[in-house]
């Protein structure tokens, strides 16, 4: 707790305590006694135009046409593997994440909403798509509205141009502006800007500037990210650490979103209120996860329902098993990863994963939870487990709230204010020893 930027928990647990499936199951055997009537869809683009200095995400940049073609093509295969092994299913949402999804061309994106409708139809479930500026034009918008987009979640990270290029991103204020045009012009019912506070030669004022700006588009929605210089990424080598300049920055922030109107999701998510915004209002499906799509039909809730996810990156979700492919960070590895996925012909089994047993499973439950600004539903909690978390966690859910990080209600374990601010502390602070023990063991090879 020396720092309260530990690491950012989006989904628990981390593909870093993934290991191979010896022997590897079949997806068959894998879904057949998981309840299939709410899924969350995802289909993961693993291509970006530029790799950002902050990012540590399963991307390659300079994909040519042959290779997303290719990768297409492999997607199609996974997605007839994926469909016959789950029989009837439905799902209550869906999303394209990445990398950047538009990086593909019309073309290539009208093909992939044609995978996803396999599944979910579009256009009457909310569908949310990840973009950048660059790559957010009127031809690749108008196919994802057309096809039934309601959300579209831009990485800006900063509107003023030298702090975007002290971030790694040397995109053009003029290029953003532009981007954020054809969004609304496009007429997606939810846009969401993400900004990042913490970039080097940042200030309160500046800070200030790209906040006014981002809200003068009025946002359905913000994400306010703390920068993080993680191992494998550009800025990880500039060695220097802003933990007070951060959180300072976090509380101007947070504070300025929450005057204009918006309301606190999590530490990161911040949101107009449905009665602004309409039916289109969004929900978090899991923690700080980066494909948040709207609500709208059946809901989905993270801590119980399943997930779907086709593509190298993506990772799916059942009650007892998580499972993905290979997980890099690294150029190299990669792309040999990618060259082996478009290559592959059968997608019939869960390759590398980990398996949660009941204590994990009430481990996931609780991080899922407790990192909402709603927080953990102590009656749910019991319905599903048969125990009160108090009971289950009891020496760090003390520990949390002896530092008035957490409220403990009859009904409700709620972060305070600040213990939201130190959610990339609590977080982390929660993994069990063994995914710890598989995490580290990961990042020693």
């Amino acid at each position: 707790m020396t720092s309260p930027y530990q690491g950012y928990v989006y989904a628990y647990p981390h593909k870093t305590a993934y290991r191979p499936l010896d022997p590897a199951p079949s997806l068959r055997s894998v879904w057949e006694h998981e309840d299939k009537s709410a899924l969350f869809l995802y289909l993961h683009i693993p291509f970006c135009e530029m790799r950002c200095g902050f990012c540590n995400l399963f991307t390659r940049t300079g994909a040519s046409e042959d290779l997303t073609d290719a990768y297409l093509s492999a997607l199609e295969r996974q997605a007839s593997a994926t469909a016959d092994a789950l029989g009837d299913a439905a799902f209550a949402t869906a999303a394209f994440g990445g990398g950047t999804p538009t990086y593909l061309t019309a073309a290539e994106l009208d093909r992939l909403c044609d995978i996803a409708s396999r599944f979910a139809p579009l256009g009457s479930v909310p569908l949310g798509v990840e973009t950048s500026p660059a790559t957010a034009t009127p031809d690749r918008l108008r196919v994802l509205r057309d096809r039934g987009t309601t959300r579209i979640s831009i990485g800006v990270q900063s509107f003023v141009d030298a702090e975007a290029r002290a971030a790694v991103r040397p995109q053009k204020r003029a290029e953003v502006d532009a981007a954020l045009d054809a969004i609304r012009d496009a007429a997606i019912p939810v846009l969401n800007i993400d900004l990042i506070y913490g970039i080097a030669g940042q200030t309160a004022e500046s800070w200030r500037y790209s906040l006014d700006t981002a809200l003068s588009w009025k946002p359905e929605e913000v994400y306010l990210y703390p920068l993080y210089k993680r191992p494998l990424t550009g800025l990880f080598r500039l060695g220097r650490d802003w933990d007070d300049h951060r959180l300072a920055l976090y509380r101007q922030g947070r504070d300025h979103l929450l005057a204009a109107g918006y309301e606190q999701v999590s530490m990161r998510m911040f949101r107009l209120p449905v009665s602004s915004v309409g039916d289109t209002a969004p929900v978090e499906p899991a923690a700080g996860d980066r494909a948040v799509p709207p609500a709208g039909g059946t809901e989905y809730c993270c801590q119980t329902d399943g997930m779907v996810g086709l593509g190298c990156g993506a990772r799916s979700y059942t009650s007892e098993l998580h499972y993905s492919f290979e997980y890099a960070v690294g150029a190299t590895e990669v792309r040999a990863i990618i060259d082996d996925y478009v290559r592959a012909d059968s997608f019939g089994t869960a390759r590398v994963g980990f398996r949660l047993d009941a204590a994990e499973r009430r481990r996931r439950h609780l991080v899922q939870s407790l990192l909402q600004a709603s927080g953990l539903d102590r009656a749910a909690y019991r319905a599903r487990f048969g125990t009160d978390a108090m009971d289950d966690f009891p020496d760090d859910l003390k520990g949390f709230a002896d530092r008035e990080w957490l409220h403990v209600g009859p009904d409700t374990l709620r972060l305070t204010p600040e213990g939201l601010a130190y959610s990339d502390a609590i977080g982390p602070s929660l993994f069990s020893s063994d995914v710890r023990a598989l995490m580290d063991a990961y990042e020693a090879r």
